[in-house]
Order: C-alpha cells, then sequence, then structure tokens
C-alpha cells in the first residue's frame, strides 16, 4: 500500500507552484489565476506534428476524430489535435495555410481599419504565422513571414498575434470583459511549442499573460475562440465539436 501512494506521489508533478497529474505523455491540466488550461506539447524536435484541412477526396474533415479515423486506416496514431486558426464557412483557412509543403491558400496580407473592438479578430494587428520548416518552428508577425519568406512545410495564419517579442497585443484591455473560451499557440523557451485551451472563459490580455508569463513564450499565436476552440485527446476523454459546423484547419500530433 505505501509503495502505491509513493508511486501516486511521484506522478503528481509541481508546475510553477501548481500540482497537477500526469495525464498523458504530451497534454496537462494546468491553472493560472482562476483559469483552468489544457496545455499540449509536441516532442523538441516536433516531429509528427502536422496540419490537415481536407481528406483524401478534398472535402474538410470538420471532425478531429474524422482526421483520427484516416490516420488508422494508414496505421497511424492521433495523439492529440487543435483547431488551428480561423476559417470561412465553407471551412477554408482565411489566410496562408501550407501542408506538406504545398500553400493551399496564400498569405492574407488585408487589413481592415478603426477601433480594434469593431476589427475582426483575424484583422487586429498584427496577426501571425506559426510555421515548421526545415530549420525548425517559428511564429512571427504576418508581415515579418512575408518578408522573410521561409520554406515552410507547414504553416497557419491567424490573429492577434497574443504576445509579440515579450509583449503582450496593445490592442488587449486588461480587465476585459470580453471572456470566452479560447486556443493559441506559443513558441516558447529552446524553441518548445505549447499550445494550449482555456476550459473556461478567458479574456485575450489574460489569456496573452498567460502564454508570456506561465509557459514563457516570447511569441504566441491566437488560433480561435468561443465555440470555435476545441481538442482532441484521448487519454483526457476530449473530443470536442466545433459548433460551427466543424472545424477549418486542425493542428495535431501523428504516431
Amino acid at each position: 500500500m505505501k509503495r502505491v501512494v509513493a508511486l501516486l506521489a511521484f506522478s503528481v508533478v509541481l508546475f510553477g507552484g501548481v500540482a497537477h497529474a500526469a495525464d498523458s505523455e504530451f497534454c496537462e491540466k494546468l491553472a493560472y489565476g482562476d483559469t483552468p488550461y489544457v496545455v499540449c506539447t509536441p516532442p523538441l524536435d516536433n516531429a509528427g506534428l502536422r496540419l490537415f484541412w481536407k481528406d483524401s477526396d478534398g472535402h474538410p474533415y470538420r471532425r478531429f476524430s474524422a482526421v483520427a479515423e484516416a490516420l488508422a486506416q494508414e496505421g497511424e496514431t492521433l495523439v492529440f489535435a487543435f483547431n488551428a486558426g480561423m476559417y470561412f464557412e465553407n471551412f477554408a483557412p482565411m489566410g496562408l495555410y501550407v501542408e506538406d509543403g504545398s500553400t493551399r491558400v496564400q498569405l492574407n496580407t488585408h487589413q481592415k481599419d478603426g477601433p480594434a473592438s469593431s476589427v475582426p479578430n483575424f484583422y487586429k494587428a498584427p496577426n501571425g504565422v506559426f510555421y515548421l520548416s526545415g530549420q525548425g518552428p517559428g511564429l512571427v508577425t504576418t508581415q515579418a513571414f512575408a518578408d522573410a519568406a521561409p520554406e515552410a512545410v507547414y504553416a497557419t495564419q491567424s490573429g492577434p498575434m497574443l504576445v509579440i517579442d515579450g509583449a503582450v497585443h496593445p490592442a488587449f484591455i486588461k480587465g476585459s470583459s470580453d471572456r470566452k473560451r479560447r486556443t493559441g499557440i506559443g513558441l516558447c523557451a529552446d524553441g518548445k511549442v505549447e499550445i494550449a485551451i482555456s476550459d473556461s472563459p478567458v479574456s485575450f490580455y489574460d489569456f496573452a499573460l498567460f502564454f508570456k508569463d506561465r509557459l514563457g513564450c516570447p511569441n504566441a499565436l491566437f488560433l480561435d475562440g468561443g465555440r470555435g476552440a476545441g481538442i482532441y485527446s484521448p487519454q483526457l476523454g476530449r473530443n470536442d465539436i466545433s459548433w460551427h459546423g466543424g472545424f477549418g484547419p486542425i493542428i495535431g500530433l501523428v504516431r
């Protein structure tokens, strides 16, 4: 009995002073402030991290389980997945989308002027791009991506940026009452990628602080929120659906 208790105690990890169980190999639950989160971390080399949009018949997957089923037919396993950016009603990505080195949707450099509250999230400048290349992961503003033009194997564009070179996006308001469930991705210390979903409503400002101060990410990007936020993790018993009729681009770890 003492050995069992000891093993259970060993499985609890202290993360920044917050105790949490080792829920799975790659994903963990933790809290920051009064908000619960799930954070998934791919291997440091990002092997197996991919983007998905359409199946072999050219139809959007829309559901995490559809991606998992397609991979299973190839003898592969979807370990975890999240929505990977904003999309139109036909589930097409609103911005750049690169899969297996092929650019399926071009970089979106359009801008919309007006008060921040009236500008759609994707266009709250600056927005940004997360990508994987032969040189590793990158997460930069859209303009920086356009200027550098890296050869991306995978890339997804969304917006707004949450954290830019260590600073919270200037349009975010501390104490804002605009609170929703949100998903985002960060490029953190030592090139580590962190993908997170809030399991209760959170403001943009507090979500950005979570990436900046809690996860230590100098750059982070908002993926989607509200009814379009979701996670797939069999180990955590999660297979969320999008209440917009499905997801557009999806990011997931494959084994």
